[in-house]
């Protein structure tokens, strides 16, 4: 898998941007904090926002992928958002000032969020910005046809589309995953085993209002999937359970590593504290860490053990959907660097308090430039780190598999 990984990373440098926490962690480790903690999401860049589905199957925007989230500087999740926008903006054709200008508007719409919540009651802060208020909150009115056709697409992306094009019926009338590989196959019926009775504590992870709806599944089949760029390479599973009318539902059952942020905290002045006892599991810091910055997560999320290794537990294809900034007109990237910063205020101000960090963010456009100008710097340091990479690959001294 580690190919696929490094074939994905070497296609463009806001992939290898996308591909590297670690290595941006290591580098911000060496840069100044404020020493204001938050729970990061640890992999803020522009692609990691998105549409997922609520309990009531309606669409939600927010962050929707946290395998790096820990608590730590504020500051570090938007440097990388920042710089991830260089990246898009570049490889979306936009010109070097329209670039740099929507770097600095995510970071002044992070500002000026951050000071309303941080002058609203807390239940009110905790409770602000409804998705239906984020496009005119942000300014963001150019990105409404982007946003309505990936709502349309996120709608019909549900786990009954992935069953029906990636099962096949058996005899007995249920179904079964269809190997495509590289990035599909079905496993041995042993480590199937392990997987499905692994659900089992899964189910003790859930709030007890969830447990009737698993109760009405059977599992049928299990499959290992890859997924992503940076979780290429960890072990991932897509579970197919069948209700008593043949619906499926997939749940992915997915490693979960220690932070690739957690051995720069130090450098940077966080001692991360011993976990409690019982509570070492990266599945369930994964999940926590999602839970404190989402304002609606999955209703299925949970982790779980196999084999002695942690894994986070949700739902497969729960209606996501989501912008690609690497192909958004300069006229729309702007827009989406707003819209993306105020919806990092929102998940950093769940954790920490909003006045603190809106004291040091300031009320003129100062920290805007300032991070802006960080972000072109260290855009231009990854398009060299990419071509490097591309460099080794061509050369026979790194494997890379790529098109998958």
């Amino acid at each position: 898998l580690i190919p696929i990984r490094v074939g994905r990373m070497a296609a463009t440098p806001f992939a290898f941007l996308r591909g590297s926490a670690g290595l941006m962690a290591y580098d911000l480790a060496r840069t100044p904090v404020t020493g204001v903690a938050a729970q990061l999401c640890g992999d803020a860049h522009a692609a990691n926002f998105g549409l997922y589905g609520d309990a009531r199957g309606g669409l939600v925007i927010d962050l929707n992928d946290f395998d790096e989230t820990v608590r730590g500087p504020w500051e570090w999740d938007l440097k990388r958002l920042a710089a991830s926008l260089v990246l898009a903006g570049r490889e979306a054709g936009c010109d070097e000032d329209d670039c740099r200008e929507a770097a600095g508007d995510a970071v002044g719409a992070y500002r000026r969020t951050m000071r309303l919540l941080a002058r609203l009651p807390v239940l009110d802060a905790w409770n602000a910005i409804a998705d239906e208020e984020l496009v005119s909150h942000t300014d963001a009115h150019d990105l409404l046809g982007t946003l309505e056709r990936v709502s349309e697409k996120a709608r019909a992306n549900t786990s009954g589309r992935f069953a029906a094009r990636s099962t096949e019926r058996t005899e007995d009338g249920g179904r079964r995953f269809v190997d495509a590989p590289p990035v599909l196959r079905r496993v041995p019926d042993a480590e199937a085993r392990a997987v499905a009775a692994s659900l089992e504590q899964y189910l003790t992870t859930l709030s007890e209002d969830r447990l009737p709806l698993l109760a009405r599944h059977a599992v049928h089949d299990v499959a290992f999937r890859v997924v992503g760029t940076g979780s290429v390479g960890t072990r991932s599973y897509v579970v197919l359970l069948l209700d008593h009318r043949g619906e499926p539902l997939v749940l992915q059952v997915k490693e979960a590593r220690p932070s690739a942020l957690l051995p720069h905290l130090e450098t940077a002045g966080f001692a991360v504290p011993a976990p409690a006892p019982g509570a070492e599991h990266e599945g369930r810091r994964v999940v926590l860490g999602q839970k404190r910055m989402q304002v609606v997560s999955d209703i299925l999320l949970g982790w779980t053990t196999v084999d002695g290794r942690p894994y986070q537990v949700r739902q497969f294809r729960n209606r996501k959907g989501s912008v690609d900034p690497a192909a958004l007109p300069a006229d729309q990237i702007d827009d989406y660097g707003r819209m993306t910063g105020a919806l990092l205020a929102r998940a950093h101000a769940h954790s920490a308090d909003p006045r603190l960090i809106a004291g040091y963010c300031g009320k003129n456009q100062e920290l805007d430039e300032a991070v802006a100008a960080f972000a072109v710097a260290y855009a231009d340091r990854t398009e060299a780190d990419h071509a490097d990479l591309v460099t080794a690959v061509r050369a026979g001294r790194v494997a890379a598999e790529t098109g998958v």
